[in-house]
């Protein structure tokens, strides 16, 4: 299916927001799911979350953060331009009810997986008290939306350049020790989500987050995004992406991910190599 960029606009070094038209996709699209894209016919497939989307005009979200070859291409497309394929909604969407109380903990780039589900579960009647952080203020993203999502924002910056001083999980240890929540959900880098899980263990909050394997197909054919949880294999591009945080072998997951770094270090330099020549 190829998609046409729409708007595209920079929201913090190296991190863009695309609104692509896909009508199909947009009819369909749930909360925590995710399309796979490639941008020409010899480029590799990447999965990317859809952090918003809207039936009606025919069109979703996504955020970009240029982290490989493929995303550092796909940040200097330029509106008007057409991603050559896209398929999706792809995962098992996450479990929208109501809960009660939710705290919805998004980290650097996660912020843009956890918006649609904090949106969906305060739709519900949830009260959902969502953190969000990254390392500095130049780097948070979608603040305004996740206002919008939420019964309550609270904001963390590393540096202190925002909001308070320190991590998510810093505020996520206040909350906890203030009123427990009925639910925790974590999206965002591995240790971070790691670090979620650990601390809600010993509360017994059941604890969701969204895993971000290594991804192929998206159809559980090539095995590429196996992660272990709760002693078994399971596939996250068709059971997840969402998944019992207390369940995750995290350690296993940072292990799998690093598989690649050399080849994907490789294929950034020769990109450079070509931009200088």
């Amino acid at each position: 299916m190829n998609c046409k960029i729409l708007v595209k606009k920079e929201l913090a070094p190296k991190m863009h927001y695309l609104k692509v038209d896909s009508p199909l996709i947009a009819k369909k699209a749930k909360p925590g799911q995710f399309v796979i894209i490639r941008l020409h016919e010899a480029g590799e497939r990447i999965p990317l979350t859809i952090a918003d989307s809207d039936p009606d005009k025919g069109t979703i979200a996504l955020l970009v953060q240029e982290a490989g070859k493929t995303t550092a291409l796909l940040g200097r497309m330029k509106e008007g331009e057409s991603i050559q394929d896209m398929v999706g909604p792809l995962g098992t969407p996450s479990h929208i009810d109501k809960f009660g109380k939710v705290v919805c903990v998004g980290g650097g780039f996660g912020i843009a997986a956890i918006h649609l589900i904090a949106k969906a579960l305060k739709e519900v009647g949830n009260e959902v008290i969502s953190v969000i952080g990254a390392r500095s203020k130049d780097l948070l993203i979608m603040e305004d939306e996740m206002k919008k999502a939420s019964s309550v924002l609270k904001i963390a910056t590393d540096d202190g350049s925002y909001g308070e001083k320190g991590f998510v999980t810093d505020i996520l240890r206040k909350l906890l020790e203030k009123n427990l929540p009925d639910l925790v959900i974590a999206v965002g880098p591995v240790p971070m989500m790691k670090a979620v899980s650990d601390m809600t263990r010993p509360f017994g909050i059941k604890t969701m987050v969204s895993l971000n394997p290594i991804m192929i197909d998206g159809t559980g054919m090539c095995g590429g995004c196996r992660v272990n949880v709760g002693g078994k294999t399971k596939f996250a591009c068709v059971e997840g992406p969402d998944f019992d945080g207390h369940q995750v072998d995290f350690d296993l997951l940072m292990k799998r991910q690093k598989t690649y770094t050399a080849l994907e270090k490789e294929s950034m330099r020769t990109l450079t190599d070509v931009n200088k020549s």
